[in-house]
């Protein structure tokens, strides 16, 4: 035990489980969260540790998690605790220092909670969880060692990726499944498209495209190729930075309330419907009912990939066009095994939607078959790298000494 008295380690009735701490700083968006939020849930259900998650944004955490109330300090959500955050002092009444300590995307801990880490009795294992990135790098620096100046400390880069001999990404184990049946049962789908949509399934001539994005230039171009495309075209459009965009196109006041959830509206041959922004846990199913899904950032970017469907990616933008070697290196690995002249059209389409250059949908349509089968053969391969969460627990466990 510590010799200060506010600081205590995690209860003897808990010493069977691995405790592990989450600092979250929601930096902008949902994704910061997003990740955190699942990787905690998957570490408490798949690996039984007890887990706590210390994050600043209560507000955007509660888009994904409706049942998080926005005025208590501390509070239990499916078996998780989770505290809110507040710098720089805050860090519990009594600070508990677990055996795992995520600092999540640099976030940078509480300086009592790294003082307390440092006079703990059995040192914890402290992981810096980076952002996704496809770059080749990644491999060479996860895992890597980096001791504290001040303490007996050592904090390991853990850095996600699509690659072999990085953490991989976020995979639950009953998510291959759940899929499978969604896809397997109409009843499903069709209660699914009602309760979400207020309508019936579309015909099954029409594509169905789900729309996730952050504000772009590009959706106007986009929006009436889908108005005047040879077929039905059917819009899903969670609520979010993209609704006003497509409230002009189809006329609608584009400042709030614009496309809003319920809100459905038809001009020529698309036809779309604004939905409300979904718990994580609905989301999956969006991304099952679509046939092509543009999805942004980085955790609805890694739930398109186990969707097994193709996917268009808006990443985050940064200055100086520093994104742009990310996308590609995504694409790199993606679209390794296409036929040329697919691989192409995919690389035009994504540059285009990233800001260069117009999106081709018929282009993109043309390649669709092979888009698919590339979509499901990608899932299986990234697949291979293991999951973030099992990857994790694995090095974590043999650090706990």
């Amino acid at each position: 035990m510590s010799s200060d008295p506010h600081i205590s380690e995690q209860p003897a009735a808990a010493a069977t489980a691995i405790a592990c701490d989450i600092f979250c700083a929601v930096i902008d968006n949902f994704g910061d969260i997003g990740v955190c939020w699942r990787l905690a849930r998957q570490l408490a259900s798949e690996h039984g540790w007890q887990v706590r998650v210390f994050v600043d944004d209560l507000h955007a955490f509660q888009k994904l998690c409706p049942s998080l109330a926005l005025d208590r300090a501390r509070q239990t959500v499916g078996g998780i605790v989770v505290e809110h955050w507040h710098e720089p002092a805050h860090a519990g009444d009594t600070l508990e220092v677990a055996d795992v300590v995520i600092e999540a995307f640099g976030c940078e801990l509480p300086p009592t909670y790294v003082a307390a880490m440092a006079a703990r009795a059995r040192t914890p294992v402290w992981f810096n969880l980076e952002y996704l990135s496809a770059e080749d790098w990644v491999a060479d620096f996860h895992l890597r060692p980096s001791p504290h100046p001040r303490y007996p400390l050592t904090k390991t880069f853990f850095f996600p990726g699509l690659g072999p001999g990085t953490g991989g990404v976020l995979k639950e184990r009953h998510l291959d499944a759940a899929r499978a049946a969604f896809e397997a049962s109409p009843a499903a789908r069709e209660a699914w498209w009602r309760q979400t949509t207020g309508h019936p399934p579309p015909p099954a001539e029409a594509t169905v495209v789900s729309l996730f994005a952050y504000e772009n230039p590009a959706v106007d171009s986009l929006l009436e190729q889908w108005r005047d495309s040879a077929g039905p075209v059917v819009l899903l459009v969670p609520e979010g930075r993209i609704s006003g965009a497509v409230a002009r196109f189809f006329g609608l006041p584009s400042g709030p309330p614009s496309f809003t959830a319920g809100t459905h509206a038809t001009r020529g041959n698309l036809s779309a419907h604004a939905l409300a922004f979904t718990a994580q846990a609905g989301y999956d199913a969006l991304l099952w009912a679509s046939a092509i899904n543009f999805v942004r950032g980085e955790d609805s970017f890694v739930r398109a990939q186990w969707a097994a469907k193709p996917f268009v990616w808006h990443i985050y933008p940064q200055a100086d066009d520093a994104h742009l070697p990310k996308l590609d290196a995504a694409l790199a690995h993606y679209a390794r095994t296409l036929p040329a002249a697919a691989r192409d059209a995919l690389a035009r389409f994504w540059h285009a939607w990233n800001g260069a250059g117009r999106p081709d949908w018929a282009e993109f349509q043309r390649h669709y078959p092979a888009l698919k089968q590339r979509a499901a053969e990608w899932a299986g391969e990234l697949a291979q790298v293991g999951d973030l969460a099992g990857n994790l627990a694995l090095f974590a466990k043999t650090q706990l000494k």
